[in-house]
């Protein structure tokens, strides 16, 4: 199914950290896509078993027996070093082992298959891409290439590239890493366009399960500009979950004087209710958190109140009202200024995070009429078919203007320890920024430029995004050689940094449009291997088919209206199916078809019931 005027169309992907989603413009209209279970959203959550890899609801569904090999909450790793405290906090919280690779980037360990494998961060989204992109394919009918994937609005650099790479993992056309709010923004505005022309400011508030953002927009007659954003890429549903898991955790060493913390499934069974209860208290004023058999053989069976949920995250909501009040600052604005507030993200149906809101914005009523799972995506389709080329008028008439998330500056004096400011946080894009520099050192003859993104006046705190050096300049004393420097940011978010000794017209620079910590031969070898691993997924459900074909038949040969040979030819055939899989399970999918289509013909009824 192609889209008006044949341009296949471009998806937008929520790559989310619990959930996914994914939606498309088409008929004129944005289209939520369901997956094979019918839902509207997917968990981010990929499986490795003997067998196969488990992608999505499927993955999900047995986390709780296959704990240490199922992965989640990927978002959190993607872009970061195995270092970062946030990293090290999250390993506690994790069953799946996690460990340090080349340059200090983590590196998720499971056993698939009977082995040891390693992936980055990259390479488990790419997975979740997959299935977000098989998905689309399924319900358009066509291969889906251009893709617009949406990320924090506070992500840095290394984790935009790194989230674009794992889109080119899988075969995509990332046409524009977008920010979540931006796009939510769009999903807001989008029906009100040619009834609401009048300029208003919207403060999206963007609380999902594993990072939160905050940005303001002024919206009008179809023009969406970013005023500011701030936010936090290390706060979201998951640290609510966690906090109540060491609440459970403390309670049974409590009562039993046991601890469980080193059993990967009493703690994933533990996570499981908690986040049941979680969403329970979003709509009652207690919930009970019950999982027999819990450790050593004990029950565990506590309750939890709506006002015990609240303290014991009081911190974490707390934060969430500092960047509002970042943000508003960013844009010099007041909270009187802001004429709409929009929530979206599954954190915002809890009561505590609505009320927070309520107070901050003194009582003004919050707009919760778009659906807080599908918000992003929603945005995201509307602006891929607007980046892709579709010709309806509704899409085509959509202006975005956006900002940069964080401060871009150089590193000076000696050693580069201190940060120079550039472009300050905010700034909107496209722009052009200059700034001055001279030799630090008699007869200095070069001079290195490391670029840094961050808020800290310390370089050490800051991410190093590239570097580059001028040479050959002339001997002197210090102080005597100035030499011009230019930021260049374009509408795409890439940062070209150029710098010219005034004297000599000597000139170099750098566009800052790399790979995150990947070199393109890693992304090569990561593509072929994401082929190999669909190609065994693809082996393994038609095993599951086949085998599902025996089982119907042998079913179907119990019916006692059927004669006897009918019966005996009928159970027979099952049972050869069944014992063919297992004499020869590395059989390629050539042959596990030709099967399936051999009982289909001989049998007719296996497909009148299919």
């Amino acid at each position: 199914m192609a889209s008006e005027g044949n341009i296949a169309p471009a998806i937008g992907i929520d790559l989310g950290t619990t959930y996914s989603c994914v939606a498309v413009w088409q008929n004129n209209r944005v289209e939520i896509i369901p997956n094979d279970q019918g839902n509207r959203i997917t968990p981010s959550c990929v499986a490795f078993t003997e067998d196969g890899r488990l992608l999505g609801d499927a993955a999900k569904n047995q986390t709780d027996m296959n704990p240490t090999n199922t992965v989640f909450a990927v978002k959190r790793l993607i872009g970061r070093r195995f270092s970062d405290s946030f990293v090290q906090n999250d390993i506690k919280h994790w069953p799946f082992k996690v460990v340090a690779g080349p340059s200090d980037r983590p590196k998720i360990v499971v056993n698939y298959r009977g082995n040891q494998k390693k992936f980055y961060a990259e390479e488990i989204s790419s997975m979740i891409l997959l299935k977000m992109k098989e998905v689309a394919e399924n319900y358009l009918a066509i291969t889906v290439k251009n893709a617009i994937i949406t990320v924090p609005a506070y992500f840095n650099d290394s984790q935009r590239q790194a989230t674009k790479n794992a889109g080119t993992i899988v075969g995509l056309n990332v046409i524009r890493i977008m920010d979540e709010p931006t796009a939510a923004a769009i999903a807001y505005d989008f029906d009100r366009i040619n009834v609401d022309t009048n300029k208003k400011n919207v403060l999206v508030f963007d609380l999902g399960g594993g990072t939160f953002d905050v940005s303001l927009l002024s919206i009008g007659h179809g023009n969406f500009v970013v005023r500011a954003t701030a936010g936090d890429t290390h706060l979201g549903g998951e640290d609510f979950d966690d906090r109540l898991v060491d609440h459970c955790v403390k309670e049974f060493k409590t009562k039993y004087k046991k601890d469980i913390t080193g059993n990967a499934k009493s703690m994933r069974r533990l996570k499981t209710a908690c986040e049941r209860a979680k969403r329970i208290l979003s709509f009652s004023s207690r919930a009970t958190i019950e999982v027999d058999y819990l450790y050593d053989g004990i029950d565990f069976s506590t309750r939890i109140s709506q006002a015990r949920f609240e303290e014991l995250n009081k911190d974490l909501f707390m934060r969430c009202t500092d960047q509002i009040e970042e943000c508003l600052r960013d844009a010099n604005m007041d909270r009187t200024g802001v004429d709409v507030v929009v929530l979206v993200g599954g954190s915002t149906r809890i009561p505590k995070v609505q009320q927070l809101m309520k107070d901050f914005f003194e009582g003004k009523e919050l707009c919760m009429g778009i659906h807080p799972d599908e918000a992003v995506a929603y945005g995201a389709a509307i602006h891929a078919a607007n980046l892709n080329g579709q010709r309806e008028k509704d899409v085509q008439n959509l202006v975005l203007v956006d900002v940069t998330p964080l401060s871009l500056g150089v590193g000076v004096n000696q050693g580069y320890k201190d940060m120079h400011l550039v472009v300050p946080r905010n700034t909107p894009i496209p722009t052009k920024k200059h700034t001055s520099m001279e030799t630090l050192y008699d007869n200095q003859t070069f001079v290195r430029f490391p670029i840094y993104e961050g808020e800290s006046a310390e370089t050490k705190y800051n991410n190093l995004i590239g570097e580059f050096t001028i040479n050959g300049i002339d001997p002197a004393p210090k102080g005597s050689a100035k030499i011009n420097v230019w930021f260049n940011i374009d509408a795409n978010g890439i940062l070209s940094v150029t710098a010219q000794v005034e004297s000599t017209c000597i000139k170099n620079g750098i566009v800052i449009k790399q790979n995150g910590d990947l070199t393109a031969a890693e992304i090569q070898t990561m593509i072929e291997e994401a082929g190999r691993y669909k190609a065994e997924d693809e082996k393994y459900k038609s095993r599951i088919s086949l085998e599902d074909l025996a089982e119907k038949l042998k079913s179907l040969a119990m019916d006692p209206g059927r004669s006897s040979s009918d019966m005996k030819s009928m159970k027979e055939a099952a049972e050869n199916a069944i014992a063919w899989l297992e004499r020869n399970p590395h059989a390629d999918i050539d042959e596990i078809n030709k099967r399936q289509w051999k009982l289909k013909i001989t049998f007719p009824i296996l497909c009148e019931e299919n």
